[in-house]
């Protein structure tokens, strides 16, 4: 895979491409330090995916990653921050990137950037811990409200079949295809076709909204 790094710290992004390049499967094709020249090195070496920070000069990450996003919808792109902002991880989420990793966790990010390029979307360990307090200030609001006629996407995800339930807990788990095909003794095929069903249904765009609608039930 084809990598783009890009933050403000050059020991980061040296430290990064060296760890990187000594994958087999990976190739650093280039590195930045803000926003615009993310959007420069995007737009000129086309990567199989962004590796971005979110705090950085001129234009942070999430401003550049809106810009690639409304021109890429389809782009892979993967925020590395140093810790998991509420603020930061929410606002990402909502525009579709493919992940939200910790530079702390140093040894997940080569497995995580192959997760994503094989369609997946990615948290790290400390996101997931605190995706459950995540929403927990708009759920409350949400609860204060009356509920509206048309139903909820609480009330769908009640409507799943036990089999897509099922799922649905493994992916908030954090459990790859593979896995939860493992634990449920059914084929790969079978998780992708079940996950692009519950998502329709839901109408979410990927495994990380999955994830946080079901720590808000």
């Amino acid at each position: 895979m084809r990598v783009v790094i890009v933050d403000d710290d050059t020991f980061v992004t040296t430290s990064l491409e060296t760890i990187l390049n000594s994958e087999d499967d990976v190739q650093v094709a280039g590195v930045g330090n803000d926003g615009k020249e993310a959007l420069a090195l995007f737009e000129q070496h086309e990567p199989d995916i962004l590796l971005m920070d979110i705090q950085m000069t001129e234009m942070n990450g999430l401003e550049a990653a809106r810009d690639i996003l409304n021109k890429h919808p389809g782009a892979n792109i993967v925020f590395l921050t140093t810790f998991a902002d509420e603020e930061y991880l929410v606002s990402a989420l909502k525009m579709g990137v493919k992940g939200y990793l910790i530079k702390q966790e140093v040894a997940s990010i080569a497995p995580a950037l192959r997760s994503v390029l094989a369609g997946q979307s990615v948290l790290g360990s400390e996101v997931l811990g605190r995706i459950e307090n995540l929403m927990s200030e708009s759920l409350a609001e949400r609860k204060g409200k009356e509920q509206s006629k048309k139903p909820s996407l609480f009330h769908k995800l009640a409507e799943l079949s036990e089999r897509e339930k099922e799922i649905v807990e493994l992916v908030a788990k954090g459990f790859d295809n593979r896995e939860i095909a493992g634990t449920l003794y059914i084929s790969e095929g079978t998780v992708r076709n079940h996950i692009s069903t519950i998502l329709t249904k839901l109408n979410l765009k990927n495994r990380t909204q999955l994830a946080i609608l079901y720590y808000q039930t």
